[in-house]
């Protein structure tokens, strides 16, 4: 069994602006053609935090509503050549989302971020830039020269309060959003929803 580190999950961040410039898809090849390992480890194909892990190019500073699709299908191309480590899957009891992290998590400068109970985010600093981008907020600025972040939309009917979080020493994180079983009861009773 491999150990794990226990994330902290923070939801009090106030930080304006953060995530409020959009990678491009041009600037993105600049940023790839540079030639840097770290950068293609981190930003590469399969990864977490690559724009292009859905199979087109997606900012990942914007949310993802991840828990929408299934990964078998969204990740099918990948995973036939071999090239992700992502996983995500739903159960009963929660949202689960597992995922390499190479280049990333060895550093434990992951963080987790639950925004307004509606977004979760997953990111952290290049170790290489940490010093350079301490005068201001990288996420307010080029945040891609300075860190990675993967934003995803929650689902209805996830107990935000309650995410876990978990680094392995072998960079794998997961993600453990329980169900708020509550909600699914309400929904699925039709209780609560509004006709129109």
């Amino acid at each position: 069994m491999t150990s794990c580190l226990k994330l902290e999950v923070q939801t009090e961040d106030q930080t304006p602006h953060k995530w409020c410039i959009s990678l491009a898809e041009d600037e993105f090849k600049r940023l790839l053609s540079q030639g840097n390992p770290l950068v293609h480890k981190v930003f590469g194909e399969g990864s977490l935090f690559s724009p292009l892990l859905f199979g087109k190019f997606f900012d990942p500073s914007d949310a993802f509503p991840l828990w929408d699709f299934e990964s078998d299908s969204l990740l099918s191309n990948l995973r036939n050549s071999g090239k992700s480590s992502v996983d995500w899957f739903q159960t009963d009891q929660a949202y689960v989302l597992k995922a390499e992290l190479p280049g990333v998590g060895k550093t434990n400068n992951v963080q987790i971020h639950v925004e307004k109970g509606k977004i979760v985010e997953i990111f952290g600093q290049l170790k290489l830039l940490q010093r350079e981008s301490q005068k201001k907020d990288w996420r307010s600025r080029n945040w891609w020269e300075y860190g990675y972040v993967r934003r995803l939309e929650l689902p209805e009917d996830a107990d935000w309060r309650r995410i876990e979080a978990y680094l392995s020493i072998d960079a794998v994180l997961e993600i453990r959003i329980p169900r708020n079983l509550l909600h699914s009861d309400t929904s699925a009773s039709g209780v609560g929803k509004n006709s129109e």
